[in-house]
């Protein structure tokens, strides 16, 4: 059991840290247009991801409720898009196009760049971590196949996101070397919220649902907040269009076939 959970915790760390390697094999900057493929990718596994892994589960969940099986599945996504927003208000970061969210704090500009990419992977990491502290407690509809698709999913996703925090901060005249271990820092607080959240699974099994929604709704706020943004602004807005459907039909059919 603890080399299952291990595997899957580190998995979509493993996502980031193989994308943060592009920066050694890529000599030019990241164009418009491929920021906007990854970009538009990332956001087709993770809508995918939140709703056949999480949001679906979490209403399975609270079957026995009946007609009001949606409660605990809203309320959760309600709950976690807002604490993303909170986040997002009282920690200073920097987005791909240099505009600046949260409190003032003199910081450079790459370690808000990646404090931007950080605050994002909490929910992540938390997603993985809810679905395998599930497992672990015995819930019924977790099952082991469903979590370990989910953490490849979220991998899958990673390996753009990498590439999208490493590359920016090449061409700003950060080294490769420290670009990549940016990248990688980026990542790390995936498996770190994924084993905080299996810790307490003792609590958690009880509000399951609540969880698996919360987690999906912090999920999808990062998808409106920053991938949908940056996938659709000025021209080639279609590239990351298709990308995204590419990127939903991967993480629905594996959801699907092996979840």
């Amino acid at each position: 059991m603890v080399l299952q959970v291990t595997q899957g915790l580190l998995i979509p760390f493993l996502g980031t840290v193989l994308g943060s390697s592009c920066v050694f094999f890529m000599k030019r900057d990241l164009s418009a247009k491929l920021t906007k493929t990854l970009s538009g990718f990332a956001a087709g596994v993770m809508i995918a991801a939140s709703v056949w892994s999480l949001l679906i589960p979490a209403m399975d969940q609270s079957a026995d409720m009946g007609r009001l099986a949606f409660v605990p599945a809203v309320v959760g996504f309600i709950l976690g898009m807002l604490f993303l927003l909170l986040l997002d208000h009282v920690t200073p970061h920097m987005h791909l196009d240099e505009t600046i969210e949260g409190p003032h704090a003199n910081l450079k500009k790459t370690t808000m760049m990646v404090l931007a990419v950080t605050l994002h992977n909490i929910p992540e990491g938390m997603a993985v971590g809810v679905l395998y502290a599930g497992w672990v407690g015995g819930s019924r509809n977790i099952s082991l196949m469903g979590a370990f698709t989910l953490a490849l999913g979220i991998a899958i996703q990673n390996f753009p996101e990498g590439a999208i925090i490493s590359m920016p901060l090449q061409s700003q005249g950060v080294s490769k070397a420290k670009s990549w271990w940016y990248g990688v820092l980026s990542g790390i607080v995936e498996p770190i919220a994924g084993l905080i959240t299996i810790i307490f699974s003792s609590v958690i099994v009880p509000v399951l649902p609540y969880l698996l929604s919360f987690a999906a709704g912090a999920m999808i706020y990062v998808v409106v907040e920053e991938l949908v943004p940056d996938m659709a602004e000025g021209e080639h807005s279609n590239i990351g269009t298709l990308a995204f459907m590419i990127g939903f039909s991967l993480m629905m059919a594996l959801d699907v076939a092996l979840g």
